[in-house]
């Protein structure tokens, strides 16, 4: 799954640790996510798109399977 995480993080100034504190989730969760090697789960991307108020899809995208 492809994603926009460390763009909008980016975007905000945050590090990922202050990312993962908003989402209670570990640092390396944040990483596995923006780096692909980690696909969130459905409340986690609902969690995702509510801190950024958008929509998950404009978050988070099908990848080459």
């Amino acid at each position: 799954m492809n994603n926009k995480l460390r763009e909008l993080r980016g975007e905000r100034g945050w590090s990922q640790s202050d990312l993962a504190g908003k989402l209670d989730v570990s640092r390396q969760t944040v990483n596995a996510i923006e780096t692909g090697k980690y696909d969130p789960s459905l409340p986690l991307a609902f969690r995702i798109a509510r801190l950024f108020r958008l929509p998950i899809e404009s978050i988070f995208q099908p990848g080459k399977d």
